[in-house]
């Protein structure tokens, strides 16, 4: 564990600043280390909420080795003697709160933080924590990887759902949202892509910087930085939407119909899910070999190698639901897959596919899968209960997630079924919400229909439900 000079056992400090408030000033206390997430109860911390993200990095492919300046700015939500962010690994060099040196701890994925003046409750402070090292790349419990990820020629840096903290310290939970401002310097022989809009692009000694600016609030797990030889395409949409698409040179040909079908598909989801919540659109696209799935990255979903066009569109709704209309809790990601799942079918159904309703029974009767396996796990559990941190991607939250969206389309007709899932899209555009919030608002958009069935049967009920 690496300190700076200032920096002293965080328990001695504590008891120092707690027997500074005895005689007035602010009646503090720690925020707490994690929100209690069902699923990942250390993740995210309290006693504060994040308003932008100010990030400087600096990325050397060959060495491994990432410099690292954070700038954070956020608001007490109560009396702060001390505060953490989550961050794995990598070194820590510094830390300064409001221009003051402070003091900081360790221990495992928590960085302590005590400002060396107490935080009053709706104060907006600014952190900033200098660190550097070799990222790392964590594996989930489902065995996929996210954080870092290495490759042949720079990185891919993914964070869904935990993965983020490997290389940025921060509140990473999706309930705490922010905007970002993100600068990378690499090797001028590469690009750097993230999120959002590239504001601007400079190069000197070799090395160029890019800086990407996100004005809407993103959760941590949607943040990406992709580093490698990619190929640029910018273009905008008919509506004037800019389109920025990155792309491995060896996926330039395998990619180049698919993508070249955002605008029509852009223009699809408005149709059906109302106003693009964001400010421009695009894609990054790695090679097969750097990544084992893709990921809704905000304005910028990222594939490994070239997609086919359900898979596209799939991530390309994520934008409204998941990423513009984020989970309260992991609990909640059916939320996210269950709709951009039965977004596929949309398009499916719109494009000489099988219907929504075709999709719907052949997953009931268990034909669609190839696989009886497959067909099996769509009931392993209900959607809205995943059964652990390992399960939050499992069949049931994508595939039964999607069934629930057709069960209330079934009870309500397309036209009100429309109406809600654009209403859902523009009631918490840019917010939180979980599974009591949309069973609520589709009770309240169809206040004569009976939901009961649906809820205690496709949304909560264990196995498989007795008929379709």
């Amino acid at each position: 564990m690496h300190r700076s000079s200032v920096a002293v056992p965080f328990a001695l400090a504590l008891v120092v600043a707690l027997a500074g408030c005895s005689g007035g000033g602010v009646q503090g206390k720690p925020g707490a280390s994690g929100v209690r997430d069902p699923y990942f109860p250390k993740m995210g911390n309290l006693g504060y909420d994040v308003t932008h993200y100010g990030l400087t990095l600096s990325y050397d492919p060959k060495a491994r080795h990432l410099v690292g300046t954070a700038e954070i700015t956020a608001r007490a939500t109560q009396d702060l003697t001390a505060f953490n962010l989550d961050l794995k690994g990598l070194d820590v060099d510094g830390v300064t709160v409001e221009g003051k040196v402070a003091r900081w701890n360790r221990a495992g994925q928590e960085l302590t933080v005590r400002p060396h003046d107490d935080l009053d409750k709706g104060e907006t402070f600014r952190a900033t924590v200098r660190y550097s090292g070799d990222p790392e790349t964590i594996t989930d419990a489902d065995g996929s990887q996210e954080g870092w990820l290495r490759t042949a020629d720079g990185s891919l840096a993914l964070g869904e759902p935990t993965g983020s903290m490997a290389w940025f310290p921060g509140n990473h939970h999706p309930s705490d949202k922010a905007s970002y401002d993100i600068r990378i310097t690499v090797p001028e022989v590469l690009q750097a892509v993230s999120n959002g809009e590239l504001k601007s692009k400079t190069t000197k000694n070799g090395r160029t910087t890019f800086a990407w600016h996100t004005a809407e609030p993103m959760a941590s797990y949607l943040a990406t930085v992709a580093i490698g030889p990619f190929r640029i395409t910018r273009s905008t949409t008919k509506d004037g939407l800019p389109v920025y698409v990155a792309v491995d040179p060896t996926q330039v040909e395998p990619s180049e119909k698919v993508l070249a079908r955002i605008p029509e598909i852009m223009e699809w989801a408005e149709y059906n899910f109302g106003p693009y919540p964001f400010s421009s659109t695009g894609a990054i696209v790695d090679r097969p070999e750097d990544a084992d799935y893709a990921l809704e990255t905000q304005t910028r979903p990222v594939f490994p190698g070239a997609p086919g066009t359900e898979l596209l569109v799939h991530e390309l709704a994520h934008q409204w639901y998941g990423d513009s209309v984020s989970p309260k809790s992991w609990r909640d990601m059916w939320l996210n897959e269950g709709f951009a799942t039965y977004a596929a079918w949309l398009w499916q159904e719109d494009h000489g596919g099988d219907t929504a309703d075709e999709i719907f029974h052949a997953l009931y009767k268990g034909d669609y899968y190839d696989n009886p396996e497959e067909s099996d796990e769509v009931w392993a559990f209900p959607p809205a209960k995943p059964s652990g941190p390992a399960n939050i991607s499992d069949s049931p939250v994508y595939d039964r997630g999607a069934m629930v969206l057709h069960k209330i389309r079934q009870t309500v007709g397309d036209d009100t079924f429309y109406d809600i899932i654009q209403g859902w899209a523009a009631t918490h555009r840019h917010g939180n919400a979980n599974t009591e919030d949309f069973t609520a608002y589709v009770e309240e958009k169809a206040p004569d229909k009976d939901f009961s069935e649906i809820w205690k049967d496709w949304l909560y009920g264990e196995g498989k439900p007795d008929h379709a």
